[in-house]
């Protein structure tokens, strides 16, 4: 579902704190800046930006370091998720990003995706990776 609608009031809370936390986004190589948060159980929301690197492609997209502040924060629960982007489309997270918020989010857990123009998609963390990898896949019968 793409909108521009920025009335969602937890949305915009959300909304502000990403588009904030973007501009720190260290991205020499590509200028292509993401900004991503998380809240958590708590309700405290937790900040990420992509950070590149020399030896680029390595680098940390701005959902892992969300999730990572979170996590350093003793919190291990995704409520909500929130990323925005310069760029023409809302852009969805890669796939190990996808993964790491199927860690500490579940199925129904909503997911934003904006750009620093308005338009958001709103999708859930079970849209964005069907049939993800569990620790119950890991148990033998």
């Amino acid at each position: 579902m793409v909108r521009n609608d920025k009335s969602r009031s937890t949305g915009m809370n959300l909304r502000d704190a990403a588009l904030k936390v973007r501009l720190n986004a260290y991205a020499p190589y590509s200028g292509f800046k993401v900004g991503a948060v998380v809240k958590s159980g708590s309700g405290a929301v937790f900040s990420g930006v992509n950070v590149e690197n020399a030896a680029y492609p390595e680098g940390t997209c701005a959902e892992a370091g969300a999730i990572a502040a979170m996590i350093a924060a003793g919190e291990t629960k995704v409520t909500e998720v929130y990323v925005v982007a310069d760029a023409p489309r809302p852009v969805p997270p890669c796939g190990g990003c996808r993964q790491k918020l199927s860690e500490f989010a579940v199925g129904d857990v909503p997911v934003t995706l904006a750009t620093t123009e308005g338009t958001e998609y709103h999708t859930t963390v079970a849209d964005l990776l069907p049939g993800a990898f569990v620790t119950a896949d890991m148990e033998r019968a």
